[in-house]
């Protein structure tokens, strides 16, 4: 699940620097979009993480 959100957070970012703010430069679009994918990435990543612990904790 980890990978497909960061999957599809690349475009959909990708689009919003297109349409919505207006930006024409391919390398930061890339830059953002690259760096919002990452981001979700890592926050899931920190969140499965703390699922974990909080289980084996309970155990």
């Amino acid at each position: 699940m980890q990978e497909l959100l960061t999957a599809v957070t690349y475009p959909i970012v990708w689009l919003i620097c297109s349409y919505a703010l207006k930006i024409e430069s391919g390398s930061a679009k890339l830059l953002i979009s690259l760096t919002a994918a990452i981001l979700v990435y890592v926050l899931v990543g920190i969140k499965l993480s703390h699922k974990a612990s909080k289980k084996d904790n309970e155990d």
